[in-house]
């Protein structure tokens, strides 16, 4: 009997997720050309875990973005959660954060565009096929913003695959690919669709970094702006106790 590593529906999933992998590469190759035409903008993550036990862990991250490559810089935010394993496949979530975007042409250009104080709990569901990891992610926003009280929905769907020689009971690069559709409660109801593609690599069993891009279209939004992202991101891991296993690496973006 065939394990579900060989599965063909394992196996159509990872010739997929190895073409984004050739979408990331090809995206490096052409950086500089799309950064000259200043269509390419700059999404900069730096994420903090911490682990108190195998339920329980929390996050602290900070984010800036730019509208051309690092120079009109528009965004920033600062955020914190505490995550609850429920189950095996079930996690949830409390997290709020302040999120602000200033006005297009220079760095932190003001007066604000929207500055926004905001709660959110979300809850994901995940799964797995082979090798292949498979999230669903469906949050709330309370949004306290320059224009008064806000709620919006969000649900994404991600996929992500672990390769090269294990290390450490685990693989150095992660796969990653995701989709997300914004709701609101008001009309025409339907705000954005972000996507995005990138590789992750575990330097330290406590230090990881992600090269990615990511696009999103606005139908109706009043906060951040942009359409195409480089991202960076620095992600940290700090555990209670040394003999504590590794938190599942957030190859999807917390945002």
């Amino acid at each position: 009997m065939r394990s579900n590593d060989t599965s063909p529906a394992a196996r159509r999933l990872t010739r997929m997720l190895y073409w984004l992998c050739w979408s990331v590469i090809i995206l490096g190759s052409y950086t500089d050309s799309i950064a000259q035409s200043e269509e390419l903008g700059s999404w900069n993550i730096l994420n903090v875990q911490y682990k108190w036990n195998d339920r329980l862990s929390g996050m602290a991250e900070g984010q800036v973005r730019s509208l051309r490559f690092y120079n009109d810089f528009h965004y920033h935010e600062y955020k914190g959660a505490i995550t609850y394993k429920a189950m095996p496949g079930l996690r949830l979530t409390l997290g709020a954060g302040h999120y602000v975007t200033y006005l297009p042409g220079g760095d932190f250009q003001k007066p604000k565009v929207n500055d926004e104080f905001r709660i959110w709990p979300h809850v994901v569901l995940d799964g797995a096929l082979g090798r292949v990891r498979i999230e669903q992610r469906y949050r709330w926003e309370m949004r306290n913003t320059s224009f008064g009280y806000r709620n919006r929905f969000r649900y994404r769907l991600g996929l992500s695959y672990p390769f090269g020689r294990m290390k450490n009971g685990e693989r150095p690069y992660v796969l990653s690919a995701s989709n997300e559709l914004f709701f609101t409660d008001r009309e025409p109801y339907f705000e954005r669709n972000r996507a995005q593609v990138a590789i992750n690599r575990r330097l330290t069993p406590n230090v990881a970094v992600q090269l990615g891009y990511l696009h999103q279209f606005d139908y109706r939004i009043n906060d951040e702006t942009g359409r195409d992202f480089l991202v960076l991101g620095l992600y940290l891991e700090l555990h209670r106790r040394k003999e504590q296993t590794a938190i599942s690496p957030e190859v999807l973006p917390q945002d």
